[in-house]
């Protein structure tokens, strides 16, 4: 598996895990604080993963992604905002 195909899969599992996680704010009451600590601890894994995706292909040139809330959890949308470059809405995938 090359670097780009791994950085892909790794983005992809992200993603989904930001979803589910949403999925669960959305129903649950949960802190803020426990999200946004989740959501750092999920992004602090992410980063470290694709650091290590590219530590072993180094010659790739590639570039180094209760009541029900009616819009999405502020850390959420951050985390999947880095995941996904910034370039797309939550749940929507509409460009923003």
């Amino acid at each position: 598996m090359d670097r780009d195909t791994r950085r892909d899969f790794v983005t992809e599992i992200f993603e989904e895990t930001a979803l589910v996680l949403g999925g669960i704010v959305a129903v649950c009451p949960i802190d803020d604080a426990v999200v946004w600590r989740l959501v750092n601890a999920f992004d602090a894994l992410r980063q470290r993963l694709l650091r290590r995706i590219a530590a072993h292909h180094p010659g790739d040139a590639s570039p180094a992604r209760p009541a029900v809330r009616s819009e999405p959890h502020p850390a959420i949308e951050e985390f999947l905002r880095k995941v996904r470059g910034g370039s797309r809405r939550i749940l929507g995938g509409e460009a923003r």
